[in-house]
């Protein structure tokens, strides 16, 4: 643990470029693969057993799963051009790909899997190539939702591996490995703090295999017939490229994810962001570009592996707090652990035991927490009553199609059965009223010009018609006025000699929100963040001019808030002014 400074924020001992000690660098990174491995061995092993492939497949899918995340996890930390984050940031597999990945491995096998997995890799480098544009659409709602139906989706396989128990064997061993592995992961979970939270799914399932083996149910001759080192044999399972109906059918399940899968490697990439640096900084969204591409590079070889895809997990920024270490040499020590790890066949032979109703109860708790997940993500941003009928109708609908009880018949024959899963009924539902509310809605004032403080009085002209439309007085138009001169003056100042004004075209759109003007300014991408130039005024004026430290200062006073978010490609810079009294 770390000291606290007054704010009762840990001490950052070590930021992303800092370089500490060699041991401690590998300490922190055997402690990251410590605490991850269990989760990225254990989803491919649960995906395989419920989707009951040959054993040697499921063994070849963990430890490709393991080796992949390792390569992913080392990519994070170096960051080569667009691909990577830069910062210590666990890549796992991706629990939300479970329900889609047993019913590939059901229509079609692991060729099938692994051309599903492959292609869905597409949406993280789209996502990473143009993350300004899609950032718009992938509403809180639509996530959420998708989210909260994975449970619904996946719980017939739960079902399946809590089937009969071998020959011979007492039922009380199935009963009791279940139940040993759910009570006490949620027990360890819901009461526990610190480190001893993050070891309980591995505490749970071992408890709940200690239980089943007492009933014969642990398969120890694997694991003591199993060598200490070995060097792994691929057995990659190839592509089905005939695409079937199958694929097409299917396909819509693993889309889906994969862009949530997307927004949770963006969440994760901004909650490191925060907990990386020594002073608080503005969102570097270039950096959350490159974590979502390296989530494509790890989807496609996921793909090509024939196993789970995975995404960024959030253990990271936990430890990070703890230890107060955040140098990039402790993520590229937890993803070198990973891949040493796959040359160890008999710690691969002590997963590969397990018995089915350890895993389902595994399964059932991180159901659980993705169902939770899902909740959250809906709340996040505030629910109406217009996003909550999206959210219940998309919910029911996914219910509904999921277990045959609307129009079973037709709906199975609906284009292969596309929307008898529920994620593909509920997700398609989301997406299409999300739609229709951004069709229907108000639309907002925008203005396409040269990025040029020349272009200021057009720009008067248009916010003075857009105060008008919202009710607003002269005194609002005065302070938005000000307030788009000064942004604009600031960002188009530049320290070095040179620049050509008007060489870039902005986009300003400016719209009403809960009694508040939101201009937005889309420009082409510059070097530095104005949220951080703002937040240093006052404290090292010596770096900047006195011209553009008074800009600075005045933008502060007029906007109720600035944000600029950094991309490769766009740079947008939105600033929120308050109506005077509270005017609506």
């Amino acid at each position: 643990m770390t000291d606290k400074d007054p704010g009762s924020r840990p001490v950052l001992r070590y930021q992303p470029d800092d370089k500490p000690p060699a041991a401690l660098t590998l300490g922190i990174g055997l402690q990251l693969a410590v605490l991850n491995i269990a989760a990225v061995m254990l989803i491919p092993m649960v995906v395989m057993r419920a989707a009951g492939v040959t054993e040697a497949h499921a063994s070849w899918a963990v430890l490709a799963s393991v080796g992949i995340c390792g390569l992913a996890t080392v990519l994070q930390a170096l960051r080569i051009g667009r691909i990577g984050m830069g910062h210590v940031m666990v890549m796992g597999t991706s629990g939300a790909f479970i329900p889609a990945c047993i019913i590939a491995l059901g229509a079609g096998g692991p060729a099938l899997l692994a051309t599903l997995v492959a292609v869905s890799a597409l949406v993280p480098f789209a996502l990473s190539w143009r993350l300004s544009l899609f950032q718009r659409i992938l509403t809180p709602t639509v996530s959420g939702t998708v989210l909260m139906l994975i449970p619904v989706t996946v719980m017939p396989a739960v079902s399946d591996l809590m089937g009969s128990p071998p020959g011979g064997t007492p039922p009380a061993g199935a009963l009791g490995g279940f139940f040993a592995t759910v009570v006490i992961i949620s027990g360890i979970a819901l009461r526990a703090t610190g480190t001893m939270r993050l070891w309980a799914p591995v505490i749970g399932v071992a408890v709940g295999s200690a239980i089943a083996g007492y009933f014969g149910l642990y398969d120890i001759e694997r694991v003591a017939g199993a060598s200490w080192v070995a060097v792994p044999r691929p057995r990659p399972p190839g592509l089905d490229l005939d695409f079937g109906p199958a694929f097409w059918t299917t396909l819509p399940s693993f889309l889906l994810v994969a862009v949530i899968a997307s927004v949770r490697t963006m969440s994760s990439a901004v909650a490191v962001q925060r907990v990386s640096w020594r002073r608080r900084r503005a969102v570097d969204f270039r950096a959350v570009q490159g974590a979502v591409a390296v989530d494509g590079v790890g989807n496609l070889l996921s793909g090509l592996a024939g196993t789970v895809p995975g995404s960024a997990t959030t253990l990271s920024v936990s430890l990070t707090q703890l230890t107060g270490v955040a140098a990039r040499g402790a993520g590229i020590a937890a993803g070198a652990a990973f891949v040493a790890f796959a040359f160890l066949p008999k710690a691969f032979a002590v997963i590969l035991g397990i018995p089915d109703p350890v895993f389902a109860g595994y399964l059932v708790v991180l159901l659980a927490m993705l169902f939770a997940i899902g909740l959250k993500v809906l709340l996040q941003g505030g629910l109406d009553y217009r996003e909550g009928m999206v959210v219940g109708i998309a919910f029911l609908a996914g219910v509904a199609f999921q277990y045959g009880l609307i129009f079973p018949d037709q709906v199975s024959a609906f284009a292969g059965g596309l929307l008898a899963n529920g994620m593909n009924a509920g997700g398609f539902a989301a997406i299409l009223m999300t739609l229709f509310l951004r069709l229907t809605g108000p639309r907002p004032s925008r203005i396409e010009t040269k990025f040029d403080p020349a272009e200021l009085p057009k720009i008067s002209e248009f916010l003075a018609a857009f105060v008008s439309r919202s009710g607003w007085d002269t005194t609002m138009a005065n302070r938005l006025d000000a307030a788009a001169e000064e942004a604009l003056l600031t960002l188009a100042r530049r320290d070095g000699p040179g620049e050509v004004e008007g060489s870039r075209r902005m986009l300003l759109v400016a719209r009403k929100e809960k009694g508040s003007a939101v201009l937005e300014f889309v420009v082409a991408p510059m070097d530095e963040n104005l949220q951080d130039r703002i937040a240093l005024v006052g404290e090292q004026s010596d770096e900047v001019s006195f011209e553009r430290e008074v800009s600075l200062r005045l933008l502060r006073h007029l906007a109720s808030s600035v944000r600029h978010q950094q991309y490769h490609d766009t740079d947008i810079v939105t600033v929120r002014v308050e109506a005077a009294g509270g005017e609506r």
